[in-house]
């Protein structure tokens, strides 16, 4: 079992979990900042193209991982890291998000996974 988190956030509340669980942290970086073999992920955002790359070794097939971050919107560089730890052979054990913009639908691109988040915000005027 592992924490996944990507830059800059994912690390600060990714590591922070993984320390509490005793468990291994897998850092994803945009591409060229790894300094080891990589493999990467292109995905689609609704204004270009974006990469995210991890250590080659850093998912073993079968690891049950978890996708940590502060927060999730349309749910699109979630499931591209979700993706990307199963290109690798792991196993997406769920995702765990501080803030989750509810009005924008990210479990539909998420359907099928575990999803929990702290805060949950169903309109863009939500207090």
């Amino acid at each position: 079992t592992s924490i996944f988190g990507a830059e800059a956030r994912g690390f600060i509340f990714g590591a922070a979990v993984a320390y509490v669980l005793g468990v291994g942290f897998i850092p994803a970086r945009k591409p060229g900042k790894l300094p080891y073999t990589t493999s990467r992920m292109d995905y689609a955002l609704e204004y270009g193209m974006d990469a995210l790359e991890v250590h080659n070794d850093a998912i073993k097939p079968g690891d049950r991982t978890l996708i940590v971050d502060d927060l999730v919107a349309t749910g699109g560089t979630a499931k591209a890291k979700a993706d990307l730890v199963e290109k690798e052979g792991g196993i997406v054990a769920g995702f765990a998000f501080v803030v989750e913009l509810a009005f924008l639908n990210p479990r539909k691109k998420l359907e099928g996974y575990e999803v929990l988040s702290l805060i949950s915000y169903d309109s863009e005027d939500s207090e």
